[in-house]
C-alpha cells in the first residue's frame, strides 16, 4: 500500500514538472480585487493632486496641529459644565431622546402599512412600482432637507424635527420591512391559506412571527440612527434637545470645556441604547 501510494505521488509530481515546469500555476486574481486595487489608486491619485492644489493661504501647519491637539485635550479630557448645569443637559438629553422614540416609533407605524405595498410576495402590479418609487424618492432627499421643509411650515423646533424625521424613517423602515417580508417562509403561508386562512390571519400569523426579529433589529438599528440624527437636526435647524445646547456652545460661546462634556453625555445615551437593543433582541429570539 506504501509503495504505490509512493509512486502515485511521484507520478503526480513528475506531471506537474512537465505542465508547469516545476511550479504550481495560480490562478489569476479575481476581478473584484482588480477593481477594488483601480479605486484604491485613482482615488490616491485624486487625494494627491487635491493636496497638491490644496491653498494653505499661509497658514502654519505646525501651529495648527499644535492647536488643534490642544483643543482635543481640552474637549476630552478637561470636560466641565460651564455655560449649562448637568440638570439642563439631562433634560435636553431627555427631549432629544423622546424625539428620536417618536420618530421611530410614528415611522415604524407607517411603514408597517406601506412596507405591504412595497413586498412583492403581497402587491403585485403598478401599485407595487408606486409605491416603491415613491419611498425611494422620499429615502433619497436627506433629513435636513425634509426638515427645513416642515420647518417653513411650523416653524424652529421639536415639530419640523419630528416630522420631517419620521418621513425618512418610514421610508427606510418600509424598505427594510418589505425586504424581510419577501423572505418569509411561503410553505406556512400556503399552508395557513390552504386551510382557509384569510389576509390578516396569513400577516400575523404566518409573516409577521417569522420576519420579527429581523423588523425589530432595523428598527432600533433606526432608533439609534434617528438619535443621531436629532442631535444634528437640533444644532443645524434649531430643532431643540442638547443637539442645540452642543450648537451654542461650540458656535457662539467657544467653550471647549462644555463641549467635552456634551459629547461624552451623548456618548453615554448611545450606549445605553445599544445595550437595551441588545438586550431586547436576544430576548425576543
Amino acid at each position: 500500500m506504501t509503495a504505490c501510494a509512493e509512486s502515485f505521488e511521484v507520478g503526480v509530481e513528475r506531471q506537474i514538472q512537465r505542465t508547469h515546469g516545476g511550479r504550481i500555476k495560480i490562478s489569476a486574481q479575481h476581478r473584484g480585487d482588480r477593481v477594488i486595487k483601480t479605486t484604491l489608486l485613482v482615488l490616491f491619485g485624486v487625494t494627491a493632486y487635491a493636496l497638491i492644489l490644496f491653498g494653505s493661504q499661509n497658514i502654519n501647519i505646525v501651529q495648527a496641529l499644535a492647536s488643534a491637539l490642544h483643543s482635543f485635550n481640552v474637549v476630552f479630557l478637561q470636560p466641565q459644565a460651564t455655560t449649562y448645569d448637568v440638570g439642563t443637559l439631562l433634560n435636553a438629553l431627555l427631549i432629544s431622546v423622546c424625539m428620536a422614540v417618536l420618530c421611530t416609533v410614528f415611522g415604524a407605524f407607517i411603514a408597517l402599512f406601506t412596507s405591504l405595498l412595497c413586498a412583492h410576495n403581497i402587491t403585485k402590479g403598478p401599485v407595487n412600482s408606486v409605491a416603491r418609487s415613491l419611498v425611494s424618492f422620499v429615502r433619497a432627499v436627506p433629513n435636513i432637507i425634509w426638515v427645513l421643509l416642515f420647518v417653513v411650515s411650523a416653524g424652529l423646533g421639536s415639530v419640523a424635527a419630528v416630522v420631517g424625521l419620521t418621513f425618512h424613517s418610514a421610508a427606510y423602515l418600509t424598505k427594510a420591512y418589505a425586504d424581510a417580508i419577501e423572505q418569509a417562509d411561503s410553505g406556512s403561508v400556503e399552508a395557513l391559506k390552504s386551510n382557509g386562512a384569510n389576509f390578516v390571519q396569513v400577516l400575523f400569523q404566518g409573516i409577521f412571527p417569522s420576519v420579527m426579529t429581523y423588523m425589530l433589529s432595523w428598527t432600533f438599528f433606526r432608533l439609534e440612527v434617528n438619535f443621531v440624527n436629532v442631535i444634528a437636526v437640533g444644532a443645524a435647524a434649531g430643532g431643540g434637545g442638547i443637539g442645540y445646547n452642543l450648537f451654542v456652545a461650540g458656535n457662539f460661546y467657544l467653550d471647549l470645556h462644555q463641549t467635552g462634556l456634551i459629547v461624552y453625555i451623548i456618548l453615554m445615551a448611545v450606549i445605553i441604547f445599544e445595550q437595551i437593543a441588545t438586550t431586547i433582541k436576544s430576548r425576543v429570539k
